[in-house]
């Protein structure tokens, strides 16, 4: 059997990698990318190729022409995407997720593929207090968001074109080893003692473990799921909590301050021309952070699925696979 993962060198791909050599060491798996491991840009983790790992360069915002030899049972996972906001311009997160979701699933239907798990993403939603559960009408405000929208109606045609199993997921804040995201640049904030609050304590952060994610993955296909799945801890936790359980997992011990939004905003504002985006120090970044993702997890905590982890338990693991040292 083969699990084919386009965009397999992520962050995410790289925990579905290694999930995948413990729980199915006989199975082929086939990492495409556009990057490779140990290249620019690539999450530490396989550090250089594995030799049980195929690996492929693959451009998906072009034709795919790569042949392998499938059957019905192969499962491919679509990570591949142009995710990070700020970073990009708008038409890198249209020709990427647009583009390569039609040309993974024009691949999927050549070579007969009946199982496809999409990630896609939150920002479909729009930004917004309200709760948000897979009922909820899309109402996506930034390029990236609309790109994601699209790219689940591209994945939903081949689905009922084919008669094809399609798992979508929309993620929470994924952290764990390899992010160097927004979990990352909250616990160097505290270690620091740069983190503030800001403007509030109580915004709500829906987030997911990867380790958790990709197990996820998995049991969904297996146990013929279908649809749009929210994949988020249930309930949401807010700033507050995660800092102070991420605080009791590593042992740090911190005052945050709470600081006026508004003033922070205009800080940021000056920071940001004097290169303020290098070291997270960005408008935009700040402005993420007054505003909640209230996600609602419901649909994934009623399915049968067991999490493997407590919210505690995921910093206390990631903290272990970084020697007790940090969280990156």
């Amino acid at each position: 059997m083969n699990y084919i993962i386009f965009g397999g060198s992520g962050f995410i791909g790289t925990h579905l990698i290694h999930l995948l050599k413990e729980t199915h060491p006989t199975d082929n798996i086939y990492c495409l990318d556009i990057v490779m491991p140990g290249e620019e840009g690539v999450v530490p983790g396989i550090v250089e190729k594995n030799d049980e790992v195929i690996y492929e360069r693959i451009d998906v915002r072009k034709k795919i022409e790569y042949e392998i030899k499938t059957t019905e049972d192969d499962v491919v996972f679509n990570l591949a995407a142009v995710h990070r906001t700020p970073g990009h311009e708008d038409y890198e997160y249209f020709e990427t997720n647009i583009r390569g979701a039609e040309n993974v699933t024009e691949w999927c239907e050549k070579h007969n593929i009946k199982k496809v798990l999409f990630t896609s993403s939150i920002a479909p939603y729009g930004a917004a207090e309200e709760e948000k559960s897979e009922d909820n009408l899309p109402t996506p405000n930034t390029p990236y968001g609309i790109s994601k929208l699209v790219a689940e109606k591209i994945h939903q045609g081949w689905a009922d074109k084919n008669s094809a199993q399609l798992v979508i997921v929309r993620p929470g804040i994924v952290y764990g080893k390899g992010e160097h995201g927004n979990m990352t640049r909250l616990y160097s904030g505290l270690k620091g003692h740069y983190f503030v609050y800001t403007g509030r304590k109580d915004t709500i952060k829906a987030c997911i473990y990867v380790k958790e994610l990709v197990r996820f993955f998995l049991w969904s296909l297996e146990n013929g799921k279908t649809g749009v799945w929210n994949c988020t801890f249930e309930p949401a936790f807010t700033i507050e909590q995660i800092v102070q359980t991420m605080e009791s997992a590593t042992g740090l011990k911190t005052w945050v301050p709470l600081i006026p939004g508004k003033l922070l905003m205009g800080v940021a504002r000056v920071v940001g021309h004097l290169g303020g985006k290098v070291v997270g120090i960005h408008p935009a970044r700040v402005k993420k952070l007054m505003i909640s993702t209230n996600i609602c997890g419901k649909k994934l905590a009623a399915c049968g699925y067991k999490f493997h982890y407590t919210f505690e338990e995921t910093f206390v693991d990631w903290f272990e696979d970084c020697d007790r040292q940090t969280l990156e």
